[in-house]
């Protein structure tokens, strides 16, 4: 097997939520399994909460999720983006607004002083990400 890195995201109590509302925008194949189904249910209420959820959407994009126990702390904060990057304008548009459904812009998506259209946002689920569409080569 390769190496590959990709984002690992820990929600509360959402993880299946967010993962189902990525899941609508990327495509791909959901693979979830609780807590119970793991083996692992350290306190009986979390036992159907996710303990690993994987998206693996057919352009080869990987994203990761679970549910933090509520023993786990969690930062409220992060200083960490999750960036979408390419040359179809299309598709990443796409990306762009679902993402950006019930979320909120930081920066519009627009074209950048580099010549790429960029942007970034927080979306719904508290989730920071960047978009780049890689500008025509002159």
């Amino acid at each position: 097997m390769t190496v590959r890195l990709n984002p690992y995201i820990n929600f509360r109590n959402n993880a299946r939520e967010a993962l189902a509302f990525y899941h609508s925008i990327f495509g791909g194949e959901l693979n979830l399994s609780t807590y119970a189904e793991g083996g692992m249910p350290h306190d009986p209420a979390e036992a159907q909460k996710i303990m690993h959820g994987q998206l693996d959407a057919a352009n080869g994009m990987t994203l990761m999720a679970a549910d933090a126990p509520a023993s786990m702390p969690i930062p409220s904060e992060s200083n960490i983006s999750v960036s979408l990057s390419g040359d179809d304008e299309a598709l990443l548009r796409g990306y762009w607004n679902g993402l950006a459904a019930g979320g909120q812009p930081i920066m519009p998506l627009e074209k950048a002083p580099w010549g790429d259209t960029f942007g970034m946002l927080v979306d719904k689920y508290g989730i920071s990400w960047m978009v780049n569409i890689a500008g025509q080569q002159g």
